[in-house]
């Protein structure tokens, strides 16, 4: 069946929300609407206390007395009851002489923290089945895990969900890439140059675990939630933070299970996202020198139509909504708003952008409906874009595919955005600026020393310098480097073997499609031959793609 949820729009385009709906921030039920319609309606929030109406402070949000739920998905029950004291409060809002200009709904910036906002390289979305209740792991003809007790085959459409993003040129994505990183604490726009939430090109799924070690608990709490995010870690091999800078943990639930109060009279919510380090979490914060995104995604489908059971698709087919909507919505908040809440949020009510549009009604540009994917057709909701002639949910948004080469120069005195393995760090000596990526050292090192980073291409050319020391032969030492085209499938060598003594600054440009992903690696390899001292090393700066 379709939902019929009220969603209340407004009449402005310069300034004033477009669309406004989700927790009981604006969206009203329409009985209510009508005694609000003679109100100003441009002053209903403006009187309110800060946060008055968000899901922190909204007294029937499943978010209030627990701050670490964040951008938590209410059950549509529980939404109703929300909307209602939002009403309440609205229309007490409406008749105070202080009720003057509306606030904007906008999302503004929280700063970042750990030099993290947003993800701004490729998401990566690890699935982790958490629990011996799952039951015989198995795969199907997809090469997706399938477990033997998933009756709803969560496991499976999930995976086949976020294969799918990025790929068949779907814009849904594109309502994140408006938002950014390393702009000004408080802002609500980006410029041209900043870094912005990457698109998912080829996909968001970078790994799926069935963690059978141990019995999930009955409920467990944030901190043990955080620590199986901890665990998943380890077992992907993403031990620094540097390997996790884009990455996220779905903690999933077994059928049966009360993850965090989940499905009980004290838990009213179908999911919520927050990270590791968070010191409101139950039990404290997970004890690592890791800082990770982690969702706690119970067995949703537990829960039946109170968390989306066929809001978009009748029958049979609406089984598996609200898996797609519930999570759809934590990975959407957890790309813009990594470590809540340093990335965008709104900061008067405490949103984030799946929170201003959850249970909206089916249909429309700002409204919850099927996304099809080459990999699938899953419900979706809208989130919230603040370039929507003043802000407002869509369900599409032209991809911003200004997301070039992070830190390509190397000015941020670290190799941060780039991943790195063997002897890597920056060097004082640069082609241009204070600073450049040093890979291996004068002194003989083991192997190859590498860094890494995948980016959407802006435009038709790629560069970059390198300077090579490597008083060596080339069959025992060499500087190279490669290019992978992630939308093509294909790798190049765009820098042969290089060792000469002392090579000074040469320019390297090769050409690239605009709109594809690329992933560059740029090595130096040393034959690690103590004996004779001559340690091979080389630099690379000025990596561009504009």
């Amino acid at each position: 069946m379709r939902s019929r949820t009220f969603v209340l729009r407004w009449a402005g385009r310069g300034g004033t929300a477009a669309v406004v709906a989700g927790l009981g921030l604006a969206g009203l039920a329409s009985a209510q609407s009508t005694a609000l319609a003679a109100a100003d309606r441009t002053g209903v929030y403006s009187s309110l206390p800060a946060g008055s109406l968000g899901p922190r402070t909204n007294p029937y949000s499943p978010a209030y007395g627990h701050s670490y739920r964040r951008g938590v998905v209410p059950t549509t029950g529980q939404q109703r009851l929300m909307r209602r004291w939002a009403a309440t409060t609205a229309r007490k809002a409406a008749s105070s002489p202080a009720a003057t200009a509306a606030n904007s709904m906008n999302l503004t910036y929280g700063g970042g923290v750990h030099g993290v906002g947003v993800a701004t390289g490729p998401e990566k979305v690890y699935l982790v089945f958490w629990g011996s209740q799952w039951g015989t792991p198995s795969t199907d003809s997809h090469g997706n895990l399938t477990l033997a007790n998933d009756p709803s085959g969560m496991a499976p459409y999930l995976q086949q969900l976020f294969k799918g993003l990025g790929t068949g040129g779907e814009t849904w994505s594109g309502v994140m890439t408006q938002y950014c990183d390393g702009v000004a604490y408080n802002a609500a726009t980006c410029p041209s140059n900043s870094w912005h939430v990457g698109y998912p090109a080829g996909g968001a799924l970078a790994g799926a675990w069935a963690d059978e070690s141990v019995t999930a608990p009955d409920s467990a709490t944030g901190n043990q939630l955080g620590t199986e995010a901890i665990a998943a870690a380890h077992h992907f091999g993403n031990t620094t933070s540097s390997a996790n800078r884009d990455a996220q943990y779905v903690i999933v639930s077994p059928t049966g299970t009360h993850p965090d109060g989940f499905n009980t009279r004290s838990g009213q919510f179908c999911a919520w996202h927050d990270d590791t380090a968070d010191p409101n979490l139950p039990a404290g914060p997970v004890t690592s020198s890791l800082d990770l995104a982690f969702t706690n995604l119970p067995y949703v489908t537990d829960l039946g139509v109170s968390c989306g059971q066929n809001f978009v698709n009748p029958g049979p087919s609406g089984l598996t909504d609200g898996m797609s909507i519930v999570e759809g919505h934590e990975y959407a908040e957890t790309i813009t708003d990594m470590l809540p809440a340093f990335g965008w949020t709104n900061a008067q009510y405490g949103a984030e952008n799946g929170d201003l549009c959850a249970w909206n009604p089916v249909g429309g540009p700002g409204g919850t409906d099927d996304l099809t994917l080459p990999t699938g057709t899953f419900a979706m909701q809208s989130t919230w874009a603040n370039d929507s002639f003043g802000g407002g949910c869509e369900f599409t948004h032209p991809i911003v595919t200004d997301n070039w080469v992070l830190n390509g120069g190397f000015e941020s005195g670290s190799l941060a955005h780039w991943t790195a393995a063997g002897t890597a760090g920056v060097s004082s000596s640069a082609h241009s600026g204070k600073y450049s990526a040093r890979l291996g050292k004068h002194v003989p090192t083991s192997g190859d020393s590498s860094i890494s980073q995948t980016f959407t291409a802006r435009t038709a050319q790629l560069s970059f310098w390198y300077s090579v020391t490597c008083p060596d032969t080339v069959s025992q030492s060499w500087a190279t480097a490669s290019l992978t085209d992630n939308t093509a499938n294909t790798t190049v060598t765009v820098l042969a073997r290089t060792c000469l003594a002392h090579s000074g600054w040469k320019q390297v440009t090769y050409p690239v499609v605009a709109g594809h992903s690329y992933t560059l690696r740029l090595v130096s390899h040393d034959d690690n031959d103590t004996a004779a001292g001559d340690g091979s090393y080389a630099l690379f700066d000025d990596v561009t793609n504009s």
